[in-house]
């Protein structure tokens, strides 16, 4: 699992940056930033506009791998305050340096889920006091909501969008007979009804599976869903 600063990928691509800049000077927050989990490799992707010295020590001491702001927050439908993650281990972990660098731990991730099975967050923060705090997401979460959403379809129809997701490229047979292991048919089943041998199923599985990033067939079958490769049984 890596951490990829998008923006170091391509120095062309601006839009979601300047989106997040945005939504600080806008809205009133202190930083942001926009990310999305790669649902095949779990590597988290995305843009932040927190000081270069935040980024460098979250990225060397594997925040990524375990900051509840994003895997709790993946899990969430509507908005998550940073508030609840108080007495969480992880959370305190991640942010027990962050004053040192300017970073408050008063904070909001906004998840957005998107078409291919990948989840996108946008998350804020602000310095400030509890009665700021809430009257602030009071009188912003609407267009906080509606930022989140821009910020992922930006990222999702621009240039990047095969480096953000690696989405795998199954060809229509692949497909085709991972449809069926979906629907319940054996190797067997499958060779008869698309009138090819049991072996030749065997090849294009292994080849489903090895794009997926699969181990095994069942859930090869599970991300091709997820990613909405193929349609559940």
């Amino acid at each position: 699992m890596k951490l990829i600063d998008l923006a170091a990928l391509d120095q062309q691509e601006k839009s979601t940056a300047d989106i997040i800049n945005s939504v600080c000077e806008e809205l009133g927050f202190d930083y942001a930033s926009y990310a999305t989990l790669n649902p095949v490799k779990g590597d988290v992707q995305g843009y932040a506009n927190y000081p270069d010295e935040w980024k460098i020590h979250y990225g060397s001491h594997g925040y990524h791998h375990f900051d509840p702001t994003i895997y709790q927050s993946v899990l969430s439908i509507a908005p998550v305050d940073w508030g609840r993650f108080n007495h969480d281990e992880k959370f305190n972990a991640v942010f027990r340096d962050a004053h040192d660098f300017g970073i408050t731990p008063r904070g909001l991730t906004v998840p957005v889920r998107g078409p291919y099975g990948e989840c996108g967050i946008l998350s804020v923060t602000r310095d400030c006091s509890d009665s700021e705090w809430e009257s602030l997401k009071r009188e912003v979460m609407g267009d906080l909501q509606m930022a989140a959403v821009h910020a992922h379809d930006t990222v999702m129809q621009s240039g990047v969008l095969a480096k953000a997701l690696y989405l795998p490229a199954l060809s229509t047979r692949e497909k085709e007979i991972l449809q069926w292991v979906a629907e319940g048919k054996s190797q067997q089943d499958i060779g008869d009804i698309l009138s090819i041998s049991h072996r030749t199923v065997e090849v294009h599985m292994r080849s489903g599976r090895e794009k997926l990033g699969a181990l095994t067939t069942p859930q090869a079958i599970g991300r091709a869903i997820g990613l909405g490769l193929i349609a559940p049984g």
